[in-house]
């Protein structure tokens, strides 16, 4: 985890159940004496998570609708703090602004980056019912109104066109792509996370997850293709185009496209306990 990253420690489980009194009933002691919860059930994940929002980042209003994807936020902050890092060498004093690309209905990516750094966020999405309910998130809490905006993207066919205006500038992009092929490999995925977190019987989705949260044609790989080949033309709109890339076999094939379009990229590595993975960078600046 990022040295900078304020979950490095356990959980405060007095002070998290106190906020939000819902987590309780999932909290338990396990065999080595710490307080944890089951994270192979959904709503003990939601409760954690409206919990940590309350406590470390005054977000006291946050929801998702059923079967959302429900992201754990240690990792998904992670994030955040690297490009943090990514962009110091290009801060002039002004504010950062993001993109988001697939911000879902957790609205996640662009509440932490607001939370933590106090940076603009865009947030676009292809579905209207994730579009609706990151907006009521936004909108639920002063704090973010006048800091996140929630847009449609139109045209599934379409990443960048269409969501950035004309003159407009963004310092980054960042995007968390559904990475499976299909249902049936996102169901295995879900099936091998909740066995290892010790359901043996081993069904549902864990932290939950749309068809446009969790897989598309081709998987992370040709969506990340497909993003690449769009950025050139939004090259002097965007800084540093960046994705989170889960399969590290498919990084010899991003490297190529990159390659390609006459990009300067870097990988950054990220770990949050067990779980390995990694952000693809690219720019077309010196």
């Amino acid at each position: 985890m990022h040295p900078e990253n304020i979950h490095h420690k356990p959980y405060n489980f007095d002070v998290l159940q106190k906020v939000n009194p819902a987590l309780a009933p999932y909290v338990f002691t396990n065999k080595y004496g710490t307080e944890t919860i089951d994270f192979s059930i959904q709503d003990a994940v939601l409760q954690l998570n409206k919990a940590l929002l309350n406590h470390h980042y005054q977000v006291d209003h946050w929801t998702i609708p059923k079967d959302y994807l429900c992201p754990p936020i240690p990792g998904r902050a992670d994030y955040i703090y690297h490009l943090n890092d990514l962009l110091q060498g290009q801060k002039s004093g002004g504010t950062i602004k993001g993109l988001d690309i697939g911000v879902g209905a957790n609205t996640i990516y662009p509440i932490l980056a607001n939370r933590i750094y106090g940076w603009k966020m865009r947030g676009t999405d292809i579905s209207k019912d994730a579009v609706l309910a990151a907006r009521k998130n936004i909108i639920a809490n002063p704090i973010l109104s006048d800091q996140i905006e929630i847009c449609q993207q139109d045209d599934r066919g379409s990443i960048f066109k269409g969501i950035i205006k004309e003159n407009e500038y963004f310092d980054f992009s960042m995007c968390n792509p559904p990475f499976h092929a299909s249902e049936k490999d996102a169901r295995k995925a879900a099936f091998r996370k909740i066995k290892n977190l010790g359901n043996q019987k081993g069904q549902g989705l864990n932290f939950g997850g749309q068809a446009n949260e969790l897989w598309c044609n081709g998987g992370e790989a040709l969506f990340i293709k497909r993003m690449i080949k769009e950025s050139v033309h939004f090259k002097s709109q965007i800084g540093w185009f960046t994705c989170l890339v889960s399969k590290k076999e498919n990084l010899a094939k991003i490297y190529k496209q990159l390659e390609k379009i006459n990009a300067i990229y870097k990988t950054i590595e990220m770990q949050q306990g067990n779980k390995k993975s990694r952000i693809i960078a690219w720019t077309f600046k010196n």
